[in-house]
C-alpha cells in the first residue's frame, strides 16, 4: 500500500497534501498527559519502548495523520556519547557544559548506542501497530543544535555561549561536530532497520548563524550526515529542517543533498516556490500561533499554506512544533481544512 508522505519524499505531487505536525505527541492530548505521569521522568518515557510508543501512536488514533514521528528526543545522542543529560521540571534539559577545550577533549569520539536500545525497539513496536499507509519517522538533531546544548549545557536566547566557542576555539568545537556527525549517522541507520521509512534532521538553531559560520557548522555537518547515511541505504529519504535559515534555504538544499526541507513561518513564499520547491518538496509551514488562536484566523493561515505551495511538492505541517496549550478541536479544524482542499 502507497504512503501519501513518502510519495511526496519521492516525487510525487499531491492534490491534497500529507499531513503531520512536529510534537504531535505531546502535552496538548490528555491521554498523553496521562502516559506521561506515568513514567516519571521525561527521559523515562524516551527510554521505555511500550510508553514511548503508546505516545507516538496516540496522535495517529486520534486524527489519522498521514505520519508518526516516534518519540525521543535530540538529546540522546549526548546521552550516549556519555554525557550527562537530565530535564528538570520548568528549566528543560540540562547537561554538564562542555565550555572550554580542556573540557571538549573529554568527550567520547563515537556513541555507544546500546544505549539507545529502547528507542529502536519503540520504532519496532510502533512499525507494527501503524496502518499501512501511515509512514514511520526516525529522527536526530543537528550537529549544530545538539552542539548548542552541549557547550552551554542548556538553552539560551540565542546560543550564543556556543557561537562564541565555535568562534575563539574553531578546532575544539569540530571536534564536538565530528563526534555528533558520527554518532548520528550510526543512529539514523539502526533507525531505519527497525521500522522508520524515513528521517528528519532538526536544526533548530540553525537561524542564529552568520552565512559563513551556518555553511561551516550547519550545512557542511547535515551534508555528511546524508552521504554517510546514503553510503549504506542509498534509498534513504531525509528531511531538513533549519530553522530560521531565510535567504540561506536555497544553498541549504543545494548543498545537503536533503529530499525535503522543512520551513518556519517566516519564509518567503516567493522564494521557496522558485528556488526551493523546484529541487526538493517543501514541508510546512503553519503558524502554530495561529493554531492556538482558531477561527478565521486559522482558515486564513491555512488557505495562506495551501496556496504557497499547492503548485509544488508539499507535505502540509506546522513551522515549528505543536504547543501545549492548542485547544485539540483546533488541530480537527486544521485537519478538515487540510483534506478538504483541493489543488
Amino acid at each position: 500500500m502507497n504512503k501519501p508522505f513518502i510519495d511526496v519524499l519521492a516525487g510525487q505531487r499531491k492534490s491534497v497534501p500529507p499531513i503531520w505536525m512536529m510534537r504531535q505527541a505531546g502535552r496538548y492530548l490528555p491521554e498523553y498527559r496521562e502516559v506521561r505521569a506515568k513514567a516519571g521522568g521525561f527521559l523515562d518515557l524516551c527510554f521505555n519502548p511500550e510508553l514511548a510508543a503508546e505516545v507516538t501512536l496516540q496522535p495517529i488514533r486520534r486524527f489519522g495523520f498521514d505520519a508518526a514521528i516516534i518519540f525521543s528526543d535530540i538529546l540522546v545522542i549526548p546521552h550516549a556519547l556519555g554525557r550527562s543529560v537530565r530535564f528538570e521540571v520548568g528549566e528543560g534539559p540540562r547537561l554538564d557544559p562542555l565550555d572550554t577545550p580542556e573540557k571538549i577533549a573529554t568527550l567520547s569520539a563515537q556513541a555507544d548506542l546500546s544505549k539507545l536500545d529502547a528507542v529502536f525497539e519503540a520504532l519496532r513496536r510502533v512499525r507494527a501497530e501503524l496502518p499501512q499507509s501511515t509512514a514511520l519517522i526516525g529522527f536526530c538533531g543537528a550537529p549544530w543544535t545538539v552542539a548548542t546544548y552541549m557547550v552551554a549545557g542548556h538553552g539560551t536566547p540565542d546560543q550564543a555561549p556556543a557561537r562564541l566557542l565555535a568562534y575563539r576555539h574553531p578546532d575544539a568545537f569540530q571536534k564536538i561536530i565530528d563526534a555528533l556527525v558520527d554518532s548520528s549517522i550510526a543512529y539514523l541507520l539502526k533507525q531505519l532497520e527497525a521500522g522508520a521509512d524515513a528521517l528528519q534532521i532538526f536544526d533548530t538553531w540553525a537561524g542564529v548563524l552568520s552565512p559563513r559560520e551556518f555553511a561551516r557548522w550547519s550545512v557542511a555537518p547535515t551534508r555528511r550526515i546524508v552521504a554517510g547515511v546514503r553510503k549504506v541505504r542509498p534509498d534513504a529519504k531525509i528531511i531538513g529542517f533549519p530553522r530560521g535559515a531565510g535567504a540561506l534555504l536555497p544553498g541549504y538544499v543545494t548543498e545537503t543533498g536533503i529530499d525535503a526541507v522543512s520551513i518556519d513561518w517566516t519564509a518567503e513564499p516567493g522564494l521557496v516556490r522558485e528556488r526551493v520547491q523546484s529541487k526538493v518538496a517543501v514541508q510546512g509551514n503553519l503558524d502554530p500561533l495561529a493554531l492556538i488562536t482558531g477561527g478565521a484566523a486559522l482558515d486564513q493561515a491555512v488557505d495562506d499554506v495551501l496556496t504557497s505551495y499547492s503548485g509544488g511538492r508539499h507535505i502540509f505541517n506546522l513551522g515549528h512544533g505543536i504547543t501545549p496549550e492548542t485547544p485539540i478541536a483546533h488541530v480537527e479544524q486544521m485537519l478538515k481544512r487540510v483534506r478538504a482542499y483541493k489543488a
